[in-house]
């Protein structure tokens, strides 16, 4: 992947921290269930091999918000892993107001109507959401990697 930096969707971004704090956890988390300890593995493949990891302000939130469904005692643990992610991350703003311009707003939600107004071929999205992955494919055939394409290789 030659892209200068890539944009990790929430659902990811949720299987990136909690696979970090313990891969037996992935199949505790609830919103985590259709994953397994080898898609984190080919998740932290795929960002291995970019130098930017990207996010919005809107998917960390939707990422905290996610993570705040699981009980303690891990939950401090991923509100800890989250806090290294953030400041391992390249936080990316878009304003509502133009997200909320995007036309696939009502259809996609704020996050990703913001996901899709940065997502480019030189900064792809990675995502297991095919509605997103199919909007942001308009913009070129580069600009979206779809995470259920990679799992299971």
């Amino acid at each position: 992947m030659a892209a200068a930096g890539l944009f990790i969707d929430a659902n990811l971004l949720v299987l990136l921290v909690v696979g970090s704090v313990g891969r037996d956890l992935i199949a505790k988390h609830r919103r985590l269930r259709e994953y397994t300890e080898e898609d984190y593995e080919t998740l932290v493949d795929v960002l291995s091999r970019v130098d930017r990891v990207l996010v919005t302000p809107n998917t960390l939130t939707e990422t905290s918000n996610l993570l705040a469904q699981h009980a303690e005692p891990e939950r401090s643990r991923f509100f800890d892993r989250l806090r290294v992610l953030i400041q391992e991350t390249e936080e990316v703003v878009v304003a509502s107001t133009q997200a909320s311009n995007n036309s696939e707003f009502r259809r996609l939600g704020l996050t990703d109507a913001a996901l899709l107004e940065v997502a480019t071929e030189e900064t792809p999205l990675v995502t297991v959401d095919l509605d997103l992955y199919l909007a942001v494919l308009a913009k070129g055939e580069d600009a979206a990697v779809n995470f259920r394409h990679l799992q299971g290789l």
